[in-house]
């Protein structure tokens, strides 16, 4: 029995995932290329997704009223942040990529602090030394979220490449091989 990338009863072609892996791959190359470009397009993609879930959000509330205070708050937030997005594009490219620094500034220190504690109750110098690093990382992050701002283009160019370039080969290895055909009356019964 081949390995399928399936979740339940329904498979994925593999020509899918090997065109999302060509995808994963221009994409990584584009972002080493021309990193500020590319990144802006990417904003540029995120915002429009924003707007259409924070619109579908409004359709969802019309349509079923359950949780319909979360539906409401998540339809105005996706709505302004897409029109946000989209209306101020350098201003977001900038923006998005410093908040997302920070939100893994504070990740860090929190993992960081919490990896010190465990360490000094008998977690060990790995796990105490590893949160030392991590405590450091976020403090480089939270003071100056700008230079993973500037890295972050070319870590994701990296890692869609590599990603890419994974799919692309395990993909082609799933594909299904060719099978002979006998003319009629050949075939064993």
């Amino acid at each position: 029995m081949r390995p399928v990338f399936a979740s339940g009863a329904a498979s994925t072609p593999w020509w899918l995932i090997m065109i999302t892996g060509i995808a994963a791959f221009i994409g990584g190359l584009l972002l080493l290329v021309s990193p500020g470009v590319t990144l802006l397009l990417l904003e540029q993609l995120l915002g429009a997704y924003w707007l259409v879930t924070g619109t579908l959000s409004f359709v969802s509330l019309c349509i079923d009223r359950t949780m319909w205070g979360w539906k409401l708050v998540i339809g105005i937030l996706g709505i302004l942040a897409g029109l946000a997005v989209l209306r101020h594009p350098l201003w977001s490219t900038v923006l998005i990529p410093t908040i997302l620094m920070i939100f893994l500034a504070i990740d860090a220190l929190i993992i960081g602090v919490l990896q010190v504690i465990h360490a000094s109750s008998g977690g060990g110098s790995g796990l105490a030394s590893l949160g030392i690093l991590n405590i450091i990382f976020g403090l480089i992050l939270w003071f100056n979220p700008l230079v993973g701002v500037r890295t972050l283009p070319i870590i994701l160019g990296i890692c869609a490449v590599i990603g890419g370039s994974l799919v692309s080969i395990r993909a082609f290895a799933l594909r299904p091989q060719a099978t002979h055909i006998q003319p009629p009356g050949t075939q064993p019964i």
